[in-house]
């Protein structure tokens, strides 16, 4: 299982970086947790804005189809649209998201995932991005907790960047499936290496709820949302994110 990983991995980054913007924290990112389900398939629909003091708010949507293309590996095509203030929805990006599962389900305290990420935006000056990082979960009774460290670049972009390091995280209180409570965290710290300034880093933290509804047979829609104060400036930028799936 390892060496197949292994392979997996080291062949998404490959065939990835030959044609796909890293970015950071985007007002439609979600927390990723480690587990793959073989065979699922789903409709990915994110949607999310950020917006500090009186600025115009900053928008996204994403657009996503993805398979579990197997016991530990699955994938998504996904485009997406960013639209600030006023001003229609305008084509970004198109990206392709890989996750793989690197432990067994309870094997051990900590289940872990490995998240590999490419993006190629409508812009060539911003070159195309990749972005990697392991995913953690973990329970404490009936609560679940993840942790992710995401590290993200944009290579062959006209203005050179260094390897970048974000965080998300989240705890939720497992009780009713169709309607669950907890907390979500969305960091920037700047440069993997040397992080920025603290008045240049991004804390969102907030309240957020998730549920999923069976349907019939393997269909179900699951659905999180989460409303987002920047802690870490003077301002306290807002933001909001939602996801909903249909699995099949």
């Amino acid at each position: 299982m390892k060496f197949r990983m292994k392979k997996l991995i080291l062949s998404s980054i490959a065939i990835g970086s030959l044609f796909l913007n890293a970015a950071n924290a985007a007002p439609a990112d979600n927390v990723y947790t480690p587990q793959v389900e073989y065979g699922k398939r789903e409709l990915d629909y994110r949607y999310g804005w950020i917006g500090k003091g009186n600025d115009p708010h900053r928008n996204a949507t994403l657009l996503g189809l993805g398979y579990g293309a197997g016991q530990y590996w699955y994938t998504e095509l996904y485009l997406r649209y960013n639209r600030e203030g006023d001003s229609g929805n305008r084509f970004n990006a198109i990206g392709w998201e890989n996750k793989y599962q690197l432990t067994e389900v309870g094997q051990y305290p900590v289940d872990i995932g490995f998240l590999v990420k490419f993006e190629l935006p409508d812009s060539r000056s911003q070159g195309f991005g990749l972005k990697f990082g392991p995913l953690f979960q973990t329970d404490f009774g009936n609560t679940q907790v993840n942790a992710n460290l995401l590290f993200s670049r944009n290579y062959h972009a006209d203005v050179p960047n260094p390897m970048r390091l974000d965080y998300q995280w989240q705890a939720k209180y497992r009780s009713n499936p169709l309607l669950e409570f907890g907390v979500q965290g969305f960091g920037e710290v700047g440069a993997w290496d040397h992080w920025a300034p603290r008045s240049q880093q991004t804390h969102l933290v907030g309240p957020a709820f998730f549920g999923k509804l069976p349907l019939a047979g393997r269909q179900a829609i699951k659905y999180s949302a989460a409303y987002l104060i920047d802690v870490s400036d003077a301002i306290h930028s807002k933001a909001f994110r939602a996801q909903v799936e249909y699995e099949y």
